[in-house]
């Protein structure tokens, strides 16, 4: 028995989990030799209808309206998007192979074979979601970090490395590792999607189903199939479509800021008079206006966009409605506004750091998102230097 392929019996039912490297030709190939081998009654596809289209429609990006997008607070969520894209067209581009290429073979195979297919994934954009909402600030800040490695590194993987993502040691490894790391995200990008998954391609038609998914799940769709045949795990995916609620400290925070540091203010106006507080209120504007313009410096943004976040930042850190990032990302939008060009090369582009500096699109991404770190880094760092000023 092939090692990627994995049969479960359910009864009369059989359900045969093909497992494969996202970036593999190997698997490209496998997919369509197992499906026609098998010719299954259906199969299903670890895809969602958003990143099908993403996949077929190669100009999508087209009717992207930046814009929109940041006052939409979809910014970060964006950028977050393209830095996975970003890592899994760089794996692909070494080994001669576009990611996702095996899922769009599953189609292709079963639109020829004649067998009904279905898109078994939970929607990418509830799945980042879910997983920003379920992490703590300290986790938070290590998807950043991490996301922030990926765009500026050039690691890159051979093709035996990459079929080893298939082997079920090396994958139980990086699983145990990814759950040390950022155990709330693990839980969302696998515990989750493995119960998603098993969830849906239990409940598809046929008496025999292949379904093609990503190696890394294999194992936890098994365990999910046997407890939904045994019904000891709800048939019920409704409480892991929703994004959960902000907590209280994330609801209130916004506000408690500009509170605190109002507070301080009128504490050193209290303590020595206005020559204090107006002292204060400087050092409040130079601390969180220059770390955010330095933000904003990094990523080479329009010099009229450097002065926007520096005076923009200390009066929207005062404002819980917006953030200094959805204004210089629209300045930056006014100022240099994305080409034709730019949407046509933005998977190219996506492949190297030059092309995320030079990509209009993913620079405004860049400007908003750096800019919004340096506000929040002089706001941080500023609270407590204004509090020393008091003693």
């Amino acid at each position: 028995m092939n090692e990627t392929i994995t049969k479960v019996q359910l009864g009369k039912r059989e359900i045969i989990l093909l497992g494969t490297a996202h970036v593999s030709m190997e698997s490209v190939d496998e997919v369509g030799r197992v499906i026609q081998t098998e010719h299954p009654d259906h199969v299903c596809i670890e895809i969602d209808e958003s990143r099908y289209k993403s996949l077929r429609e190669k100009n999508s990006w087209k009717n992207l309206n930046i814009t929109e997008v940041l006052r939409g607070e979809k910014g970060f969520l964006l950028l977050a998007n393209l830095v996975l894209s970003s890592f899994q067209r760089r794996l692909g581009l070494d080994l001669g192979v576009s990611p996702g290429a095996e899922m769009l073979e599953a189609i292709k195979v079963s639109e020829i074979s004649g067998i009904p297919f279905s898109f078994c994934d939970r929607d990418i954009q509830i799945t980042l979601k879910r997983a920003w909402a379920k992490s703590s600030l300290w986790g938070k800040n290590k998807m950043l970090a991490a996301m922030l490695s990926s765009i500026f590194s050039n690691e890159k993987l051979n093709r035996e490395e990459i079929e080893k993502l298939k082997q079920k040691n090396t994958l139980e490894s990086m699983m145990e590792e990814l759950a040390d790391f950022l155990p709330s995200v693990k839980e969302v990008l696998l515990d989750e999607r493995d119960r998603y998954l098993a969830t849906r391609i239990y409940n598809s038609e046929g008496s025999k189903v292949v379904a093609v998914i990503g190696a890394g799940h294999v194992s936890g769709i098994v365990k999910n199939l046997k407890a939904l045949n045994r019904h000891t795990i709800e048939n019920d995916l409704s409480s892991i479509e929703v994004i959960p609620p902000k907590g209280r400290i994330a609801k209130i925070l916004p506000y408690l800021i500009p509170i605190i540091i109002v507070g301080l203010f009128a504490a050193g106006f209290f303590r020595s008079g206005w020559e204090l507080s107006l002292s204060m209120m400087w050092k409040w504007v130079l601390v969180n206006g220059t770390l955010s313009a330095l933000g904003a410096l990094i990523t080479m943004a329009h010099p009229l966009t450097i002065i926007a976040a520096f005076i923009g930042a200390p009066i929207t850190s005062m404002n819980p409605t917006i953030g200094v990032g959805i204004l210089t990302g629209i300045l930056e939008t006014a100022l240099r506004k994305p080409r034709v060009t730019d949407f046509e090369s933005l998977h190219e582009d996506l492949l190297s750091v030059k092309g995320f500096f030079r990509n209009r699109i993913t620079h405004i991404l860049l400007v908003f998102f750096f800019s919004s770190l340096g506000s929040a880094l002089g706001t941080f760092i500023a609270i407590p230097y204004l509090t020393a000023l008091l003693r």
